[in-house]
């Protein structure tokens, strides 16, 4: 392609299903997400090669432009699990554009989509004790006047929960993009995604600390639940300081109340 003609997707894809040497396409970001394209949105677009295969479309290696960002990689690199983890979730929602292998690449991002089951659980267990730890340090900064540095850890520890709630049910969590089209379409199980995301949204801008301890609460009952209850107990006598403080606390109207996993906000003082 010359500077006149510069290359586009759908060039790229002619290009690509002429050529042996291309085992796969696969479109990933805002255009494999219904609703989510804007006139900003570019075609983000892996092309898994044939290992050890020779092709002149390595010419377009590293390839980016406002209009088509593209990777070119093997089919074992692509199959690795060890590809970067940012990736994990934009694998597990993409789009098939191109497959030779009779549903090979379609199954290899359904791997993707999926955590197995040893790494979830190691994940979630580190993902709770961090989310603890930031919720511990927030609800003492509260208590101890430290407003700004409250409010930050708050923020912190929502990071950490929604990547706990999603190892828990074997997922990569999405971006922060993703989210709300996410849980929309695949909610998390035992989960209002409403009230959670009314949640997570107060406590991000306000730290505040009672909704902090009572969304606390659940999510103890769905760590426990899952297994985790050995990284709960390390934290001892200071799981007190992050459960809900009954005598004193109430929650903001601007969180909903109705939830099987949220039902028990309804009935906290």
């Amino acid at each position: 392609m010359t500077a006149q003609q510069p290359l586009t997707y759908d060039a790229l894809v002619e290009l690509a299903a002429a050529d042996p040497a291309v085992v796969g396409l696969v479109l990933k970001g805002s255009r494999a997400h219904d609703g989510m394209i804007t006139r900003h949105s570019d075609h983000d677009l892996y092309v898994v090669l044939a290992d050890d295969a020779t092709t002149d479309l390595t010419r377009f290696a590293g390839h980016r432009t406002t209009e088509l960002d593209l990777v070119l990689i093997s089919l074992t690199e692509f199959r690795a699990a060890g590809m970067p983890g940012f990736e994990r979730y934009a694998l597990a929602r993409a789009h098939v554009v191109l497959d030779r292998l009779d549903g090979g690449i379609a199954r290899i991002l359904a791997d993707k989509a999926r955590l197995d089951a040893d790494e979830a659980f190691q994940n979630a267990s580190g993902w709770l004790d961090a989310y603890a730890n930031s919720l511990y340090r927030s609800i003492k900064n509260h208590r101890d006047g430290q407003a700004l540095a409250a409010r930050l850890d708050a923020a912190d520890s929502i990071g950490f929960l929604l990547e706990l709630l999603f190892a828990i049910d074997r997922r990569p969590r999405p971006y922060n993009k993703y989210l709300e089209w996410e849980l929309a379409r695949h909610p998390l199980p035992g989960w209002d995604t409403d009230v959670l995301l009314r949640a997570v949204d107060h406590i991000s801008a306000t730290g505040d600390p009672s909704l902090q301890r009572n969304l606390f609460a659940l999510v103890e009952a769905a760590a426990r639940e899952a297994g985790h209850s050995r990284v709960l107990d390390a934290w001892g006598e200071d799981l007190d300081l992050m459960r809900p403080q009954k005598e004193t606390e109430t929650l903001p109207a601007s969180v909903a109340y109705s939830c099987r996993r949220c039902r028990d906000f309804r009935n906290r003082p």
